[in-house]
């Protein structure tokens, strides 16, 4: 095979050495999945505006972490063309004490689908590709407020029209959306049966709508507090690489 593949490559640089500068090789084939440390940096500027007086830090602009996983196969049929799977998610959470009161928001966001990317031809040993994730994904806020510690009689006390054990409440509110991301990706092998991975998409989601944890629509919630944004992702992919 190694053999065949230095023949083929020297026919087609001899056959196109005297046309242009550009030098074409072999479609890449394979397949692979792996894991995938990831972070994710949404704009957090609409929600850190709501959290002056509560004790807690600003969400970083940096972002936060994320876990995930994702898979691929050149199709063969179309030279470049590998299609898959991927799946990203994580938690950031700030906490705050104003008084006697322990305040704590937690940003959430899940999200994955269907990939399709192409692999430029124009980069030896290691694959270059651009694509795109179609799928949906979820993002939550809770936000959460108490006042020293819990017993199981004061839950279920919290019936309605009872007053909230220890003056505490808690709410959460999700977007749930379709999304498109487009992608760009840089595969390395390190081995025929090992590559590694660096990437960026950035997530645009397709809806605003935000509901309470009982489905109730939230209204009047600000444009510019928007699921989806920029993520970052690398990984170690075992699988058969030859690009």
């Amino acid at each position: 095979m190694k053999r065949l593949f230095i023949f083929l490559t020297i026919v087609v640089l001899c056959g196109v050495s005297n046309a242009q500068e550009k030098k074409f090789f072999d479609s890449p084939f394979g397949l692979g999945g792996g894991f995938l440390p990831s972070w994710i940096v949404p704009d957090f500027s609409p929600i850190n505006a709501k959290l002056a007086g509560l004790g807690t830090s600003d969400f970083s602009s940096g972002g936060f972490f994320a876990t995930g996983g994702a898979g691929y196969v050149y199709v063969g049929f179309i030279p470049g063309l590998r299609i898959g799977g991927l799946g990203i998610g994580g938690s950031t959470k700030q906490t705050g004490v104003v008084g006697a009161y322990k305040t704590e928001v937690t940003y959430n966001a899940n999200f994955g689908g269907f990939t399709a990317e192409y692999t430029l031809p124009y980069f030896r040993k290691v694959a270059v590709s651009v694509g795109a994730i179609i799928g949906a994904g979820t993002t939550s806020l809770q936000v959460s407020r108490s006042q020293g510690n819990f017993s199981w009689n004061d839950i279920w006390a919290e019936t309605p029209g009872a007053a909230p054990a220890n003056n505490s409440f808690s709410r959460n509110i999700k977007n749930t959306y379709f999304m498109i991301a487009p992608t760009i990706n840089v595969d390395i092998p390190v081995h025929r049966l090992i590559a590694l991975r660096v990437g960026a998409g950035y997530s645009l989601a397709l809806s605003n709508k935000w509901e309470l944890e009982n489905e109730q629509e939230v209204l009047s919630v600000p444009n510019d507090v928007k699921s989806g944004g920029l993520f970052i992702s690398t990984g170690i992919f075992i699988g058969f690489f030859s690009y």
